[in-house]
């Protein structure tokens, strides 16, 4: 635990309640949880009124999508730093979160290994994305 030091603050956004408290789980002895937001409105006015350090976001929400509400704050000038948390294994989709002002990529499928460095890259002013695994080929000797 850190001790005389300030907690970096982080919003969550997700519309998995479950998946929330597993992700606020894995954070809360070094974090903040400031809030959490179970829709894309929800996360873009949260985040407004609380400033977060980070917001980690889920990019298919109801409401606003994560890149909308990325979009939104990045036209807001909001300081917090967005972490994207999804499923979307498309380079498309990691290109377009970068362009909004993202810090982060991170693979649901990967939170457990790569949060926490993504976090720690996000506040020290760098990137991060999670490695998306290989594909096979329908057509690779394999999987014929």
């Amino acid at each position: 635990m850190r001790e005389n030091m300030e907690y970096p603050r982080i919003l969550l956004a997700d519309d998995f309640p479950l998946y929330l408290q597993e992700v606020e789980k894995l954070l809360r002895n070094d974090y903040d949880i400031v809030g959490f937001a179970h829709d894309g409105g929800e996360a873009l006015n949260l985040c407004l009124a609380l400033s977060p350090d980070i917001l980690l976001l889920d990019l298919a929400m109801p409401v606003l999508c994560g890149l909308e509400v990325a979009a939104r704050l990045k036209e807001l000038d909001c300081g917090s730093r967005i972490i994207f948390v999804t499923g979307q294994e498309d380079h498309d989709f990691v290109e377009t979160a970068f362009s909004l002002g993202a810090s982060g990529y991170v693979l649901k499928c990967r939170i457990a290994i790569d949060v926490l460095p993504d976090i720690d890259a996000a506040l020290k002013g760098s990137t991060f994305t999670s490695p998306f695994p290989a594909r096979v080929r329908a057509t690779s000797p394999e999987r014929r």
